[in-house]
C-alpha cells in the first residue's frame, strides 16, 4: 500500500512539478524548507545539516532548511554558483488560514535576473538568442538598470562572440539548440541554458523600427524574465536596435588578448585599460565607461565631440575639481529606478535618490559657467526633478531605519492623521511617567517602576522585597524570579490607547510609504534619461583626469590611412612600470606601408609594441587622449589579433588550430580600414610548415586586403619579403652587445634583426652553462644552412615535391622498379630500409 502524502508535502510536490531545474524553497513558518534531491544537494552546497521528515516511515524524505531572515545569502551562494531558485511564499497569514496555508511561487532568481548580486557596478546582462533563415537575433537586458538591447547577427561565432563580450552567464534559448550550439554554450563558455519558445501576447513587442525576428526574441526574453520575476517590470527601457558594425569590431579572442576590460590571471579590472580609465565618481559612469571600451566609435564627428568636452574639462581645472565633487554625492539612480520598480527600494533608496538629485543643480552650474557649445545639450538634458526631490523631502525622514512595518519613516507634517496618532504616543508616554510618580507615592514602593514588552504590555515592576506593598488595585500579570509584574485599569486603559495609536500608525505609515515609492515609479523614464546624462559627463570627466594625470594628448584624425605615432607608450604597462622606466616607440606606417614585418629576441618588447598600438586605437576611438607625444591616425573599422599561445582544451583545439581560427577570421573579414596583430604567427607547428603558412598569409593580406598589419615573427627568411612586397616594410628590437653581454633596448629600428638572441633568452631564464654551449653549437652549425623564403613569381606556379640533386638518381630508379600492387608488407618494409641506406 503507497505512504500516505501529507497535504503540507502534496503541496510542495505539485508546485515543484512546475519549476523541475530550479531549487525551490518553500516557505514554512521561520524557515524556508527544500526536500527531496533539492535538499540532498543543498545540504552538499550550502553545507546545511540534512535531516529528514517522518523518520519513522519506510521511505524518510530527506529535507534541509534555511532561516528566512537569512535566506537571501544562500540564494545569492546558489545563483553565483550557476543554479536557478524558485521561491514559494506564504500568501496568507497562518492564523487565519482555514486548513493548509496557501503557497505560491512569487520570484525565481537566475544568474541572468539578479539584481542583488555582489557584482559591484557591473551589469548583468541576460542574454536571449533565436535563429531566422540562417541568420541569428540576439537580445539583451540588464534587470539591475532597464538597460534592453537587440541585434541581429551573421552566423553563430559572431554569436558566441558578442554573449562572450556582454559576459552573460544565462543564456534564454528562443529555438531548439542543438547538440553541438549547446555543448559550445554550456560546456564551453559555462553558461546556464534556459528556454522560451513560446511567447505571451502580454508581452509582445511590435516596434516598427525592429524586424519581424527581433520583435520576436525581444517579446520571448520579456516572456521569460515576467514568468520567473513575478513583479512590475516598469524600468525595462524600449528596447533598442544596435548593429555591430557600427562601432569598432572586435571579437572576443581580440578583446582578452589586449585585456581591456579583464585581465588573463583572474578576470579581473586590476592591469586592464578598463582599469587605468577608470576614474568615474559614480557606477553609472563606471559602467557607461565600460561598455564604451567594448564598442569604440566609428563615426568621426561622434569622437570628436568627445574629445571636446574633454578638453574642456582639461583645460578648466577648478571647474572640473568643483564637478568631481559634485559627483561624488550621486548614487546608482539607475538601479534605484530598478529597486522602485520591483517594490523593494527602503527609506534610505529615497533619501540617496533625494540627496543625488539635488547634485544636480550644482552640476548643472558648473557646465553652464563653462559657457561652451559642446556643453550645451548635456546641460540641458541635466534634469533635476525638483518636484520629486520635494516630495522625498516632505515625506521621507533622514533617520528612518531600513525595516518598513515599525515606523520612523514618514516625517511629521506629511500626514495629518498620522501626527494625531503621534501625539497620542507621546501624550501616552508622559501619562504613564505621571501614573508611575503616583503610584510611587501612594504605595511608597521606591523602586516601582513601569515597563513594557510584546508579551505582557505595560506592567508595573514590583520587586519581591516590596511585594507586601502591593496595593489592592493591582492584579497579578506575571510572575518572575526575583520580581512581580501587576496591572491596574488605569494603566490598562492608558495602554490600550497607546497601543491602538502605536498599531495604527505603523499601519498607516507603511501605507504612506508605499504611496510615496509608487509616486516615484512615474519618475523612473525621467531618472533613466537623467542618469545617462551624469554616466557620460563622469566617463568624460574620467578621460581629462587620467589625461592630466598622464600626460596624454589629444590625437588627430586623416582620411588617408596613415599613421604617424610619435613617442607612442603602452597605457596599461606604462602605469604600472612608471614613465621614468618606459621606453617609448614610434609607429610609422605612411600610405604606401601596409605591414611592419617585426623581428628581435623573445622579451624585448614586440608584443608590448603591437599590443601599444592597438590600444592607441581603442582609446582614440572611444574619445579618450592617448599616450604619445602625436598621434595622427585613421579610423579603423575592425582590430584583429593572434597574440600569445593557447589552448582551446575543452573544445579539442590545440595551439595551432586556435592560431588558424583566429588568422582566418582576420583573413575573412578584414579590410583595407582594418588593423591586424599577428605575433609569431605558424609556430605551433613544424618549422617549414609554420614559415610557408606564415608566408603566404603575409602575402595574402598584402595582395588582397591591404589592412594597417604588424606582424611580429622568428622566421628570420621571412625578412627577405620587403624585396617582392612594396607595402611591407621591416622593423626590429633594437639589442645592445658587449663583451657576450645582450642588453634589449626595447627600441624599435628600422630593418630586420640580425640574431634572434634566442640562447641568451634562455640563460636569463637560468638554464644549465653545458646545456647553452651545446646549444650555441648547435645553433652555429644551422646557421651555415639557412633556408630562404620562397620568391613567387606567380602565386598560382606548383612547388616540386621532390626536388632532387643528380646524385639521388639511383633511389629514383629503385623507386620506379616496386610494383607496389605485388609486395607483400615484409618485402615493402626491406625495400624502405634498402631505400634508407641508399640515402
Amino acid at each position: 500500500m503507497p505512504e500516505k502524502i501529507s497535504p503540507g508535502m502534496q503541496q510542495y510536490l505539485d508546485i515543484k512539478k512546475d519549476y523541475p531545474d530550479a531549487f525551490l524553497l518553500f516557505r514554512m513558518g521561520d524557515f524556508y524548507e527544500l526536500f527531496y534531491e533539492d535538499a540532498v544537494n543543498a545540504a552538499q552546497i550550502l553545507e546545511l545539516t540534512l535531516t529528514s521528515r517522518n523518520k519513522n516511515s519506510e521511505n524518510p524524505v530527506p529535507m534541509a532548511g534555511v532561516p528566512h531572515h537569512a535566506v537571501q545569502e544562500y540564494i545569492d551562494k546558489l545563483v553565483d554558483m550557476g543554479f536557478k531558485v524558485a521561491i514559494a511564499d506564504q500568501m496568507e497569514d497562518p492564523k487565519k488560514a482555514v486548513g493548509i496555508v496557501k503557497r505560491a511561487v512569487t520570484q525565481v532568481v537566475t544568474p541572468g535576473t539578479m539584481v542583488d548580486a555582489s557584482n559591484g557596478n557591473d551589469n548583468n546582462f541576460l542574454v536571449a538568442i533565436d535563429k531566422n533563415a540562417g541568420h541569428f537575433v540576439l537580445a539583451y537586458l540588464d534587470l539591475s538598470t532597464g538597460e534592453f538591447k537587440v541585434t541581429e547577427l551573421p552566423d553563430f561565432p559572431t554569436l558566441v562572440g558578442e554573449i562572450a563580450s556582454l559576459r552573460a552567464r544565462e543564456v534564454v534559448a528562443g529555438y531548439e539548440l542543438n547538440e553541438a550550439h549547446r555543448t559550445v554554450l554550456a560546456k564551453q563558455m559555462n553558461i546556464l541554458i534556459s528556454e522560451q519558445l513560446e511567447i505571451d501576447e502580454k508581452f509582445l513587442t511590435e516596434l516598427s523600427k525592429l524586424t519581424k525576428a527581433e520583435n520576436q526574441i525581444s517579446s520571448k526574453l520579456l516572456t521569460y524574465v515576467n514568468r520567473t520575476q513575478m513583479r512590475d517590470l516598469s524600468h525595462l527601457q524600449e528596447v533598442e536596435h544596435y548593429e555591430i558594425k557600427d562601432f569598432l569590431q572586435m571579437d572576443f579572442a581580440t578583446k582578452s588578448a589586449l585585456e581591456l576590460t579583464a585581465n588573463k590571471r583572474e578576470g579581473k579590472k586590476h592591469g586592464t585599460l578598463y582599469g587605468l580609465l577608470d576614474q568615474t565618481k559614480t557606477a553609472m559612469g563606471t559602467r557607461m565607461l565600460k561598455a564604451w571600451i567594448d564598442k569604440p566609435l566609428l563615426k568621426r564627428a561622434q569622437i570628436e565631440h568627445r574629445m571636446d568636452i574633454v578638453q574642456i574639462f582639461l583645460d578648466n581645472f577648478f571647474e572640473r575639481a568643483d564637478l568631481i565633487e559634485s559627483l561624488k554625492g550621486v548614487y546608482d539612480m539607475e538601479r534605484l529606478a530598478s529597486r522602485v520598480s520591483f517594490g523593494k527600494a527602503l527609506p534610505v533608496d529615497l533619501i540617496q535618490l533625494k540627496n543625488s538629485l539635488e547634485n544636480v543643480p550644482v552640476i548643472k552650474n558648473v557646465l553652464e559657467s563653462l559657457n561652451e557649445k559642446s556643453l550645451t545639450e548635456l546641460s540641458k538634458n541635466l534634469d533635476p526633478i525638483p518636484e520629486l526631490s520635494e516630495l522625498i523631502n516632505r515625506a521621507i525622514d533622514t533617520a528612518a531605519m531600513r525595516v518598513i512595518t515599525d515606523g520612523g519613516i514618514i516625517k511629521a507634517g506629511y500626514n495629518a492623521q498620522l501626527d494625531k496618532y503621534r501625539e497620542a504616543l507621546e501624550n501616552g508616554t508622559s501619562w504613564i511617567a505621571e501614573l508611575e510618580s503616583k503610584e510611587k507615592q501612594k504605595t511608597g514602593i521606591s523602586t516601582l517602576r513601569i515597563d513594557y514588552n510584546r508579551k505582557d504590555g505595560y506592567y508595573f515592576h514590583i520587586t519581591q522585597s516590596q511585594l507586601s506593598s502591593v496595593p489592592e488595585h493591582f492584579y497579578r500579570k506575571a510572575t518572575l524570579k526575583n520580581s512581580e509584574r501587576y496591572g491596574s485599569k488605569e494603566l490598562a486603559e492608558i495602554e490600550e490607547v497607546m497601543l491602538e495609536a502605536r498599531e495604527k500608525s505603523s499601519v498607516l505609515e507603511y501605507d504612506l510609504f508605499l504611496e510615496v515609492r509608487s509616486e516615484v515609479e512615474k519618475y523612473i523614464s525621467r531618472l533613466q534619461d537623467l542618469s545617462k546624462t551624469i554616466a557620460t559627463i563622469d566617463s568624460l570627466q574620467a578621460f581629462a583626469t587620467i589625461a592630466e594625470k598622464e600626460a596624454y594628448i589629444r590625437p588627430t584624425f586623416n582620411d588617408n590611412q596613415e599613421v604617424n605615432i610619435v613617442a607612442g607608450r603602452h597605457a596599461v604597462v606604462e602605469a604600472i612600470m612608471g614613465a621614468q622606466e618606459y621606453v617609448p616607440n614610434d609607429i610609422i606606417l605612411p600610405e604606401n606601408t601596409a605591414i611592419q614585418l617585426i623581428t628581435g629576441p623573445n622579451m624585448s618588447g614586440k608584443s608590448t609594441y603591437m599590443r601599444q598600438f592597438a590600444l592607441i586605437v581603442i582609446m582614440a576611438q572611444i574619445g579618450s587622449f592617448v599616450p604619445a607625444e602625436r598621434a595622427e591616425l585613421p579610423i579603423f573599422d575592425a582590430i584583429f589579433t593572434r597574440i600569445g599561445a593557447s589552448d582551446n582544451l575543452i573544445s579539442g583545439e590545440s595551439t595551432f588550430m586556435v592560431e588558424m581560427s583566429e588568422a582566418n577570421r582576420a583573413i575573412q573579414h578584414a579590410t583595407a580600414h582594418s588593423l591586424i596583430l599577428f605575433d609569431e604567427l605558424g609556430r605551433g607547428t613544424a618549422t617549414y610548415d609554420g614559415m610557408a603558412l606564415a608566408q603566404a598569409i603575409i602575402e595574402y593580406v598584402h595582395d588582397k586586403i591591404g589592412a594597417k598589419t604588424l606582424f611580429a615573427t622568428h622566421y628570420h627568411e621571412l625578412t627577405e619579403l620587403d624585396k617582392t612586397l612594396p607595402l611591407l616594410t621591416n622593423v626590429h628590437v633594437a639589442t645592445l652587445e658587449e663583451n657576450g653581454n645582450v642588453t634589449f633596448l626595447h627600441k624599435i629600428a628600422a630593418g630586420p634583426a640580425d640574431k634572434s638572441y634566442g640562447i641568451h633568452v634562455a640563460k636569463i631564464a637560468g638554464l644549465p652553462e653545458t646545456l647553452l654551449e651545446r646549444a650555441d653549437l648547435i645553433l652555429q652549425k644551422l646557421e651555415n644552412q639557412p633556408v630562404p623564403a620562397v620568391e613567387l613569381e606567380n602565386n598560382d606556379k606548383q612547388l616540386s615535391l621532390f626536388d632532387f640533386e643528380e646524385n639521388h638518381s639511383e633511389l629514383i630508379a629503385k623507386l620506379k622498379s616496386v610494383n607496389v600492387d605485388n609486395i607483400t608488407s615484409r618485402e615493402a618494409l626491406n625495400i624502405l630500409w634498402d631505400l634508407k641506406e641508399m640515402l
